[in-house]
């Protein structure tokens, strides 16, 4: 869930402790922020402090600082009581963003009970000859022991309480790295000298609340885990990408090359294939480690696994172009934030109702999927596909198909006449593509002419095809909302030089007249061009008797001086609507049953019309 949504769900005590963190960071003396510039700019739009901005403003505040938030919660490592590492590896998995309280303890004392074990075990492979760890991972195993030892108990020596300092775990890092070892790895050698004692679970709350990484609402018994807090939550601990993408990289690696990464990292060879992938990400290896070195055998060369990145990125993207990047690195950096553009982005993929449908049918096809997907993300409901659910947990219908076993994919196709040929996860996800609500889910992007987003989102357009098809969207969203669209008299009274896009008929002789314009770069910014076209539209419908109520023009951005520009024009009743207004305020208007025709003197009081002022207009 969005920062902005979670902030938007709790009171003002709730959120208390996490402003007070941003505004530490912002008013700090010792250093401002890098982006201090850009966040005075919203700061200084009010004089009332932080806890009076929207939850918008405190969410967009909250990205400018979120790498001077990290080192904040960097430097709470150096408490080694604090159980840190364990915590957050809890509360950045897949599926644990939302937990009630009860939920987090049990997830807590599982992980507890798991760690103890875990690091008897790894005692017992050290110290026994005949177990498969090789003697170089001994080796390193015992090099990394040691040190910890060292960081963690040199302070006996000058009477001071045992932890590790800023200076001693920078270095540890460094020899994790070097040494190649999992997060997991890491956590069981650091307990293996660092006493794992249990601690109350409302401490470990107000401790997570106080640092700013969870909310905590009393009223729901729940915890929540913005999306934003986990991506930096997860690149503290190491991870370069969200567990789930990291299983799609992994589910198109070869049987041998899977068997390679589970020998370096002591996962149990008996394993099947699809069980060792799941071992590795529950390992915390990171994608970097995996693409650099732990899946190719020793002595491969740099072209090679160039080569490599480039294969396993043609087969993720489904593309055959090569992926940027002269260096190895260069080429893993992109492929990386190829995942974080896809984890930001809010779109599904296939439409949601589409979404719906293929959850219902892999229900009753495949009757332990529940099961399989509650397990995996730990999720607490007990029936879990359902989209509604399962999109508040950013988890996705290609998510759902990468965790289902290769057979039970096959055994899908063939029970719902899907072709099995090729690639079977698009080939399920194209057969759920509802056009019609897909196009409406990438209305932004099709007013933005990002033909790339529109591509990944599986719309293909020409790029001159693009004016009339956000034309047309807009069309359908206003008969939607139960406006009469009059094509006919639209068509009637246009001449070749003045064009309207959209005619409403509000009867009585009453009309609105609304423009549409399609724009590369943010912010439209052509008022007197515009403002032209909109009066010689004008003049045509007065020409022939028609009362123009209001003029709309719908863009997918304007510019702050288009904006002024339109509301000092005493000649045009202009009202200013961005695309993703339109949507939010047809989601909205979709979901409510209190009106068969929308409202239209909503839209005739603003400038830059407001769709949350409209969408609570028309909820109550």
């Amino acid at each position: 869930m969005k920062l902005e949504k979670i902030l938007d769900n709790l009171g003002s005590l709730e959120k208390n402790a996490f402003i007070k963190i941003i505004d530490n960071i912002i008013s700090s003396e010792k250093e401002k922020p890098k982006n201090f510039k850009e966040i005075n700019k919203i700061i200084s739009s009010s004089d009332k402090g932080l806890k009076s901005f929207d939850s918008l403003n405190i969410s967009k505040i909250f990205q400018l600082i979120a790498n001077e938030f990290a080192k904040s919660i960097k430097d709470e490592f150096i408490d080694t009581s604090s159980q840190l590492d364990i915590l957050i590896d809890i509360i950045a998995k897949d599926g644990n963003n939302i937990m009630k309280l009860d939920w987090f303890s049990r997830l807590y004392d599982k992980e507890l009970k798991n760690l103890k074990k875990k690091v008897k075990d790894i005692q017992v492979s050290i110290k026994d000859e005949k177990s498969e760890l090789t003697y170089e991972r001994k080796r390193d195993y015992s090099i990394y022991h040691s040190c910890v030892t060292t960081a963690y108990k040199n302070d006996l020596l000058n009477n001071r309480d045992s932890k590790i300092t800023d200076d001693e775990l920078s270095i540890l890092i460094t020899l994790s790295k070097k040494l190649e070892l999992s997060q997991e790895e890491i956590k069981l050698l650091n307990y293996r000298v660092i006493p794992i004692i249990k601690m109350d679970i409302i401490q470990i709350i107000n401790n997570l609340k106080n640092i700013g990484v969870i909310f905590f609402s009393k009223k729901l018994n729940t915890i929540y885990v913005a999306d934003e807090m986990v991506k930096i939550l997860r690149k503290i601990r190491g991870k370069d990408v969200a567990d789930k993408y990291l299983r799609r990289v992994l589910k198109n690696f070869r049987i041998p090359e899977i068997n390679i990464i589970a020998k370096k990292h002591n996962i149990n060879k008996l394993l099947s294939a699809e069980d060792k992938i799941e071992e590795v990400i529950k390992e915390g290896v990171n994608l970097t480690t995996i693409l650099t070195s732990s899946v190719h055998k020793e002595g491969t060369n740099l072209t090679t696994k160039k080569k490599y990145v480039n294969n396993i990125w043609s087969k993720i993207s489904n593309s055959k172009t090569v992926l940027k990047g002269i260096t190895l690195d260069d080429k893993i950096i992109n492929l990386i934030n190829y995942f974080e553009s896809k984890e930001k982005d809010e779109k599904v993929g296939i439409s949601i109702d589409g979404y719906e449908k293929l959850l219902q049918d892999l229900n009753r096809t495949l009757p332990k999927l529940n099961k399989q997907i509650k397990e995996a993300f730990e999720l607490q409901e007990e029936f879990v596909l359902k989209s509604t659910l399962l999109l508040d947990y950013n988890i996705k219908p290609r998510d759902i198909l990468y965790l289902t076993k290769h057979k039970e994919l096959l055994d899908f196709c063939e029970k719902n006449d899907i072709k099995k040929r090729g690639d079977e996860v698009l080939n399920i996800l194209d057969n759920y593509r509802d056009t019609e609500n897909l196009y409406f889910e990438n209305f932004e992007n099709i007013g933005f002419r990002n033909l790339n987003a529109l591509k990944e989102n599986g719309i293909k357009i020409k790029e001159s095809e693009l004016g009339i098809k956000f034309e047309e969207l807009t069309k359908d969203i206003f008969e939607k909302l139960g406006f009469n669209v009059d094509e006919s008299l639209r068509k009637k009274i246009n001449t070749k030089k003045d064009k309207m896009d959209i005619l409403i008929n509000l009867e009585n002789n009453d009309y609105i007249i609304i423009e549409c314009k399609t724009i590369k770069e943010s912010g439209y910014n052509k008022f007197s061009s515009v403002s032209r076209q909109l009066k010689a539209y004008y003049e045509l419908a007065k020409k022939h008797n028609f009362e123009v109520r209001k003029m709309l023009l719908i863009a997918p951005d304007f510019s702050d001086d288009f904006i002024e520009d339109c509301e000092l024009d005493s000649d045009l009743d202009l009202s200013l609507m961005t695309a993703s207004s339109l949507i939010k305020i047809f989601e909205s208007f979709k979901k409510s049953n209190k009106h068969k025709q929308f409202p239209y003197k909503l839209l005739l009081r603003d400038v830059l019309i407001n769709p949350d002022r409209i969408v609570k207009a028309i909820s109550k």
